[in-house]
């Protein structure tokens, strides 16, 4: 990994209990397979703990680790660092990607909330008005009642409706690979993505970024919204046509909140940053700071299981991976 992301993933305490369950070196830090310093213990490794920056595992670099059996990555996704080859091995892999959408979701359901009370909106004005009508009911506001659809029962869409279970919404979630009665069983109503963006006051995304997926909340979905509707995007920025949302936001038809843009970052010029019923943020939602110690966690917790000889419990499965983000 690279070498900043080891004290904020490994604190101490998390270090010493690494460490307690592998026979490891905390102060070789590898970048690169082919570092002579690497190989020798790389040839003897078999397993692998890994984070952002690490060099993919080619066939090259498996052929410098004969025994290597278990790569537990502190991080989102694995498809930059494993490739068929690794599978062909049947590597043992695991992921905090669970961990990382824990953030995700509670600031999915922080701006659910808050869009549905009309927060972004009435800040604008009380900051541009400085003054406001004591006892004076906002007619179009609240969340008693409001249609929240979720795109994608992802680790993350999951998550959220679980999240939402408390309030009263009515959850709808489009996945062509979801069912009615795992719908059900999360809590929600399965729908078609056609039907969902027609009925929700809050569309929130939550699908991969695949290339069947750029692009799926397209300007015809967006136009099928109804007046009022607020699109919620935690996932990637190519999900949603940024032009026909900044066209429908600017329209005051829609409002949106959105941690990812396509392109990333907006340019300068953009409207987002300056209409009302926009609320953009930097890509912020996923784990920074102290959360970034429960994906170190999570892989803690993987190498105490694989110490005991017991199943991973956030072990990826490649036959699925390619549907996931």
């Amino acid at each position: 990994m690279s070498p900043e992301f080891l004290p904020l993933l490994f604190p101490d305490p998390l270090l010493r209990r690494l460490c307690d369950a592998l026979d490891l070196d905390p102060g070789l830090i590898a970048q690169d397979f082919t570092d002579p310093a690497v190989q020798p213990v790389f040839a003897e490794a078999e397993v692998l703990v890994s984070s952002w920056g690490t060099p993919r595992l080619d066939a090259e670099a498996l052929a410098k680790a004969p025994r290597l059996k278990a790569v537990l990555h502190a991080a989102g996704t694995v498809k930059s660092i494993i490739g068929e080859e690794g599978w062909a091995r049947g590597l043992a892999v695991s992921s905090s990607s669970g961990a990382n959408a824990l953030p995700v979701a509670e600031y999915t359901l922080a701006s659910i909330l808050m869009a549905g009370k009309g927060i972004f909106g009435l800040r604008e004005e009380f900051r541009a008005q400085r003054s406001f009508e004591l006892g004076y009911v906002h007619p179009e506001v609240g969340n008693f009642g409001r249609t929240v659809g979720v795109v994608g029962a992802s680790k993350i869409g999951r998550r959220v409706i679980e999240l939402l279970r408390p309030f009263d919404f009515e959850v709808l979630v489009a996945d062509p690979y979801l069912d009615e009665d795992e719908a059900a069983a999360l809590g929600a109503e399965l729908v078609d993505l056609d039907s969902l963006v027609g009925r929700c006051d809050i569309v929130s995304v939550h699908a991969p970024d695949l290339a069947e997926t750029a692009g799926l909340i397209s300007a015809d979905r967006l136009a099928a919204m109804k007046d009022g509707t607020v699109v919620v995007n935690t996932a990637r920025g190519r999900l949603v046509d940024t032009d026909a949302l900044t066209a429908e936001v600017a329209a005051g038809r829609l409002s949106a909140v959105i941690d990812v843009t396509h392109p990333e970052p907006l340019p300068a010029e953009s409207p987002l940053y300056d209409l009302p019923n926009a609320f953009v943020t930097p890509h912020v939602a996923g784990s920074h700071g102290n959360e970034l110690s429960r994906m170190g966690l999570f892989m803690v917790e993987e190498a105490e299981r694989w110490a005991r000889g017991e199943d991973l419990a956030h072990r990826v499965d490649p036959s699925t991976l390619w549907r996931q983000a």
